[in-house]
């Protein structure tokens, strides 16, 4: 057991995060673009979603957090038993919902205490520090386990309109931490590399890019104020297209490092515009929920993924390895031929959602084909995570 917990990858929460998200998320995304069609308790795209929101992005965005979280207050990072731990509630809520009758039940216990578990151990080390910029970010991974719980009582119910409610409030969660994240790291990155003023934001716009689409999940969540979530998301959205353009230099286009969280945060930023709007324009709908799931979670968190793994691992960012800027292509493309599919009908539709699941899952499996023999061993450099 003593040499099972030194090992590397149970070191800190990116090394098996990083590894289970590229090979789940790009089986997953090929199961549902090949004919899986889930469980009696848990069908059809219901459990797509499911899955890549809370299965798929809710693990990234905990990975990325509990990582992060160690340089963020100077304390020990989550690993060994209760790294463990939270990986065994993650498996076991992704394997209980591929089981007919009790799994889909017994994965929303799982679930739900995986992302409460890791907002306690993101608690610990922020509220032993009173690092009080990151109190926000506990509980925003509590509400993300919030959401989960709110969908499961309402999937039990089987009520098909509160079950898109929820799926769109946890996706407006995740769509809240991409907005967290982007504006802590993107202007930096940008400044860092390209040796440019970064271009400070007002300490609104920072609140905002989370609590926005916080308030709208929670709103969705308990299908209240329907409205009110709907304005919440398109102000995100709006938000964060404009924080793109300030940030932006054209330099960034000669470093795929860069491009790829401005064009992740970009398209999140129109996803969620889309999808307040479908309030009132329910043709919108679609697009924007895809344009968040594929262009904002699968863009951003695979150019978070490639940029720190590099990092932690004690490997060169700059330039990053070959492979790196061709999943990133993949999934470019992936987001933009899903964008299609959500105007397109027939054939058409069919051809469109199985191409964009193959290049989504190509990009992934690149990721997880460079980065994983990284992941499972010791740093390069020799110090420790």
């Amino acid at each position: 057991m003593t040499s099972l917990l030194k090992h590397p990858v149970w070191a800190m929460a990116f090394r098996p995060f990083y590894s289970l998200a590229a090979l789940y998320g790009a089986l997953s995304v090929l199961l549902w673009g090949f004919g899986y069609r889930g469980t009696p308790e848990l069908p059809n795209f219901f459990w797509h979603a499911h899955e890549m929101i809370w299965g798929y992005a809710g693990l990234v965005v905990v990975a990325f957090l509990l990582t992060a979280v160690a340089t963020w207050t100077g304390q020990p990072p989550t690993r060994g038993k209760a790294l463990i731990g939270l990986t065994v509630f993650w498996l076991l809520a992704r394997i209980c919902v591929f089981i007919p009758g009790w799994g889909a039940a017994a994965g929303g216990v799982f679930g739900t205490i995986f992302f409460w578990y890791a907002a306690v151990c993101m608690a610990l080390p922020v509220f032993r520090t009173q690092n009080k910029r990151n109190y926000v970010a506990v509980f925003a991974i509590f509400v993300l386990g919030g959401t989960h719980l709110m969908f499961h009582r309402q999937l039990a119910q089987f009520d098909a309109q509160s079950m898109l409610e929820g799926l769109q409030a946890g996706l407006m969660m995740v769509a809240g931490f991409i907005g967290l994240v982007g504006m802590r790291i993107i202007s930096f990155f940008t400044a860092k590399r390209l040796n440019v003023p970064q271009i400070a934001s007002p300490q609104w716009v920072g609140h905002a890019s989370l609590w926005l689409p916080m308030i709208a999940a929670m709103l969705m969540a308990h299908q209240i104020l329907l409205p009110l979530a709907a304005l919440a998301a398109f102000a995100a959205g709006i938000i964060s297209m404009v924080q793109v353009y300030r940030w932006w230099y054209p330099a960034v286009l000669k470093e795929p490092m860069l491009w790829i969280l401005f064009a992740g945060y970009f398209f999140t930023g129109l996803g969620l515009s889309a999808t307040g709007l479908a309030y009132w324009f329910p043709s919108y709908l679609s697009l924007g929920i895809h344009l968040i799931g594929v262009g904002g979670i699968g863009v951003l968190t695979l150019g978070m993924m490639a940029r720190t793994a590099l990092g932690h691992t004690g490997n060169a960012i700059y330039p990053p390895p070959k492979s790196v800027p061709v999943a990133f292509w993949l999934m470019i493309a992936a987001t933009l031929v899903r964008a299609f599919a959500a105007f397109a009908s027939g054939t058409a539709y069919t051809h469109s959602i199985r191409t964009s699941a193959v290049l989504f899952a190509a990009a992934l499996l690149v990721y997880a084909w460079r980065y994983i023999p990284w992941l499972l061993r010791p740093r390069a450099d020799g110090k420790p995570g």
